[in-house]
């Protein structure tokens, strides 16, 4: 492989990237056909059930009227020879003449890992592997860690001021966003992603939120509430939809056997309850509720990434049980002061030590800064 195969693959990765936040929980994936050193044909997967990357490159081809016969694919993820939502990659390549194939990555997947580069080179196509590797599995990390492990990818997001503060005091119709509307619309670019949204009961006491991404474009994450003791009021906005999109409470045992009537009512408004045999302080909400518990169960339910938008204190439960894989923070140029309520500083410190971000990246929407980057593997649960 030499500097034009590089480029040519960089290329396809930025087209991959392009399908981030619809196309979960299949990963992005980006393809570029190339003949006689000019690009002939490209394209990504676009949406969950869609066509994959190589298909849609293939189909460039055509409509430019240029054959792909004799032709290098690059592609940032080795194709499928399986038959799921859609054919097999596999045998449209090798029915379309392609000479050569330059996979980033192979699918770690038990249908897939090694398969489809196997049936490309039974069918005498040159095929080579390891290409941009790093960056390709760094796009698609989430997928890459619930094949793997069965384990969903875990972002913490939350907005602040630049003191610290996460809340109006009292929030009004005027107030009640720290972050703009931009920051806001890229924020719910994370909800479509993920498999489901998770707060704490604190978080539905004080805001009554939906936690359903907007617009939705069909996808219903899970909406997972963190509820020890079992206070979610049956008058919320999350059980008055929960029959519409799926519900779950996570909570104590103990809880539901001290006020079963409620539990019971829970579940005839359509919401799941997962207990747990956790002991500790009935008043804790978040606290000894045991969260690997829930994520095992959460990847067993097919959830591929879990947005958690909790408040400072479900944040730094995450942090501190090592559950978190990636941070995500909005920025917004304001010092709030007395205003502002629900400090970071008293629950990260319970934090025992450094947590240096990785691969960070930084990006403005408007005056806003969003900073994000993965935390270090050693942290991760096992």
């Amino acid at each position: 492989m030499n500097v034009q195969d590089e480029q040519f693959m960089r290329s396809a990765l930025k087209l991959a990237a392009r399908g981030v936040g619809s196309v979960e929980p299949n990963p992005a994936v980006g393809c570029l056909i190339v003949k006689a050193g000019q690009r002939i044909g490209q394209g990504y997967h676009k949406k969950f059930g869609g066509p994959h990357a190589e298909i849609n490159a293939l189909a460039d081809c055509r409509t430019l009227g240029l054959t792909p016969q004799g032709a290098t694919l690059y592609v940032t993820l080795e194709p499928c020879c399986h038959v799921g939502k859609t054919g097999p990659c596999t045998d449209a390549v090798i029915q379309a003449g392609i000479a050569r194939v330059v996979a980033a990555t192979l699918d770690p997947s038990a249908h897939a890992n090694g398969r489809g580069l196997e049936q490309l080179r039974q069918a005498g196509i040159a095929a080579e592997v390891g290409l941009c590797e790093q960056e390709a599995q760094h796009l698609n990390a989430p997928f890459f860690k619930y094949v793997t492990t069965g384990q969903p990818w875990v972002i913490l997001k939350w907005a602040q001021s630049i003191d610290g503060k996460l809340a109006y005091a009292q929030p009004s119709s005027e107030s009640r966003w720290i972050t703009n509307a931009d920051s806001r619309s890229d924020a719910h670019r994370l909800r479509r992603r993920a498999g489901a949204v998770l707060v704490g009961i604190n978080t539905v006491l004080a805001d009554d939120p939906l936690l359903t991404p907007r617009p939705s474009r069909g996808h219903k994450p899970i909406r997972v509430v963190l509820d020890g003791s079992l206070r979610t009021p049956l008058t919320c906005r999350l059980l008055r939809t929960a029959r519409t999109s799926s519900v779950l409470i996570y909570t104590r045992q103990a809880s539901i056997d001290a006020n079963p009537q409620h539990a019971d009512q829970v579940r005839r408004k359509g919401a799941e309850l997962l207990a747990c045999e956790s002991a500790g302080n009935p008043q804790e909400d978040t606290s000894n509720l045991d969260l690997s518990f829930l994520l095992a169960h959460l990847g067993r339910c097919g959830v591929q990434q879990v947005l958690v938008e909790g408040g400072p204190r479900v944040a730094a439960s995450f942090l501190r049980t090592g559950q978190a894989d990636e941070v995500c923070v909005y920025i917004a140029p304001k010092i709030l002061g007395a205003v502002g309520t629900a400090g970071l500083d008293e629950p990260m410190a319970s934090l025992g030590s450094l947590l240096a971000l990785r691969q960070v990246e930084i990006k403005t929407f408007g005056e806003d800064v969003r900073l994000s980057g993965r935390l270090p593997r050693e942290t991760a649960a096992p």
